[in-house]
Formats: C-alpha cells, structure tokens, sequence
C-alpha cells in the first residue's frame, strides 16, 4: 500500500531531506535501512525515494557516491579514486588467498553447503583456518544442518559478505563462468 502524504513532509523540501539523509549517513558507522531513515526523519516512502534520488544525483558531482548494500543506504568514495587511494594507502588493501576466495565462492554461489561440499568442488581438503577466517569476518555463519549422516552444519554467506562486496542481494553477484571456458584459458 502506498504511503499517503505527511503533511509535516512539506515542510522541508526535498533538497532539504536529502541533505539531512546525507548527514546521518555521514555520521553512521554503519549502512542505515530505510525504515531507519523514515523512521527518524519522519517521511513517507515516496519522499524518502525522491530525497535518495536527489543525494545520490548531488554526490555524483564529487568524490562520493551514495551505494545500497544488504543492511542498508551508506556513503563510499567513488569507485574513479580507487587507484589513488591503492596509490597512496596500501595498507588498506587486504590480500585474500586464492584457496579462501575459491571457498567463499562456493559457498556463496552453492548455498546452503557443507564442508564436504566444498571440499568436493574444490578437489582439496579444506583447512579449517580458511573457514575460520571467513566466520571471523562474519562473511559466512552455520544455519541449519544437512539431514544425512554426521548433519553437518550448512553454510550460508551473510548480510557483511554482501556489505563487504557492495551488493544488496546475492543475485547481483557476477554470472558463474563456465568450467569449460576456465580449462580452455589455462
């Protein structure tokens, strides 16, 4: 159902709200949902989608852009800065091995799986410092077990997999290529 007009919504103009959204996304620490923001700022849908409209039109003139991952609306540099800031910070850039991005991918790509699972795709034991790792993040978490023999913990990738990748959902992940194609190219 459509949200009817606030009329408290007309007394800021969109301008306004968005620049109020800017604020608290700025002072965030982490994404805000938009019931967050309707909540806080007291705004129908429609007003709250115009505003984010408006702030994301006004950032793409500077060195922000307004991005919606899983847990909501956050502010990040725009992805043109990125090779400076590699440039002159790069410390911040973390190295993820092969083999713990060859497994969050199964996990991501396959889920719900097991380790067993995993280890099957990969054709190598999985160490379980990978998955350690990867729990330690709070990429991936344990949900529910696989009714066969043993019940081994199902694996799921979570809400910071998606933030830390910059996606909202996970059908938004790249298309999985085809194994044929990888051993042509090796």
């Amino acid at each position: 159902m459509a949200d009817i007009d606030d009329p408290k919504d007309h007394l800021l103009s969109i301008e306004d709200i968005s620049k109020q959204i800017e604020v608290l996304l700025h002072a965030s620490e982490a994404p805000l949902t938009t019931n967050h923001l309707k909540k806080h700022l007291s705004l129908t849908t429609n007003k709250l989608e115009q505003a984010l409209e408006l702030l994301k039109q006004r950032l793409n003139l500077g060195v922000l852009s307004l991005h919606h991952t899983a847990s909501g609306y956050r502010l990040q540099i725009a992805d043109s800065h990125s090779a400076l800031i590699q440039s002159v910070f790069p410390q911040r850039q973390e190295r993820l091995s092969q083999a713990l991005l060859e497994t969050l991918s199964v996990i991501a790509y396959k889920q719900p799986v097991t380790r067993s699972d995993i280890e099957h795709v990969r054709g190598v034991t999985l160490s379980s410092n990978i998955l350690r790792q990867l729990f330690d993040k709070g990429w991936i978490e344990e949900n529910g077990y696989k009714e066969t023999l043993g019940r081994p913990a199902l694996l799921h990738t979570t809400s910071q997999f998606l933030d830390a990748f910059g996606l909202s959902h996970l059908d938004e992940l790249p298309p999985m290529p085809e194994i044929d194609s990888i051993r042509a190219s090796s």
